[in-house]
C-alpha cells in the first residue's frame, strides 16, 4: 500500500467519488503535513480524487521565513516571507507573473491579532480590500476555519476521519472550501497558519 494510499483512503468521508464537490458545493482536499522530499519540511496537498495537487517544500527549520507553495510540477504559486519586525508577526504571500518572478505587491497579509471579538489570538487576513480571521477549534489546533468579515465559513479544516469512524494522525487534515474561493489562496492561508503554529 502506497502513502498515498494511508493519508488519502477511499473510504473517507471527505471524498465523494470521482468530484472535489460535497453535498453543500463545499470543495474537498486533504493535507498530509509530509513533504514528498526527505529531511524536509512542508505538505502536500490531495484532491478528492487523491491526486496531488498542491505541495510546500521547506528547506530550512520549521517556521522559516521564507517558504514556498507550489504545483506538482514545482511551478511557485506563492511565495511566503515573514516579516521580522511586526510585535505579532506577520506574513505576506506573493503571486508570481508568467515568467516566474515574484510581483512586488503583496496578494496578501497575514497577522496575528488579539481579538476581544473572536475571545483571543487570532490572525487576521487581508486580501485585497477583502478582511478574513483564521480562527482555531480547539485547543491543540488541529481544527480551524477562515472565516469573513460577517462569520460566514469560507474554509474550515479538521482532522480527517474516515467512513469507519477511526480519525486518522494529526498530520492528516481535511480541508473544504467552498467553491467561490479560489484554492490555491486558501491553501496558502493554511499553509501560513502552519508555520505560526511551526507545524511546517
Amino acid at each position: 500500500m502506497s502513502m498515498a494510499t494511508k493519508v488519502h483512503p477511499q473510504t473517507s468521508v471527505s471524498d465523494i467519488p470521482r468530484s472535489e464537490s460535497s453535498a453543500t458545493g463545499r470543495q474537498t482536499f486533504t493535507i498530509w503535513m509530509r513533504s514528498l522530499v526527505c529531511h524536509t519540511n512542508g505538505c502536500t496537498v490531495f484532491n478528492s480524487r487523491g491526486d496531488i495537487v498542491y505541495r510546500v517544500e521547506n528547506y530550512d527549520s520549521k517556521g522559516s521565513c521564507e517558504v514556498h507553495l507550489m504545483d506538482l510540477q514545482g511551478n511557485i504559486l506563492y511565495t511566503i516571507l515573514k516579516k521580522k519586525l511586526q510585535i505579532f508577526g506577520c506574513w505576506k504571500g506573493y503571486g508570481v507573473n508568467i515568467a516566474g518572478t515574484k510581483k512586488k505587491n503583496p496578494c496578501f497579509k497575514v497577522q496575528k491579532w488579539w481579538s476581544i471579538v473572536r475571545r483571543g489570538l487570532a490572525c487576521q487576513v487581508t486580501v485585497g480590500i477583502n478582511k478574513y480571521w483564521i480562527v482555531s477549534l480547539d485547543r491543540k489546533r488541529q481544527g480551524f476555519k477562515i472565516v469573513n468579515v460577517t462569520g460566514d465559513i469560507i474554509a474550515e479544516v479538521k482532522q480527517k476521519q474516515v467512513s469507519s469512524g477511526v480519525v486518522l494522525g494529526d498530520d492528516v487534515l481535511a480541508l473544504e472550501v467552498e467553491p467561490y474561493m479560489d484554492h490555491s489562496l486558501i491553501v496558502a492561508l493554511v499553509t501560513v497558519y502552519g508555520l505560526i503554529n511551526r507545524r511546517l
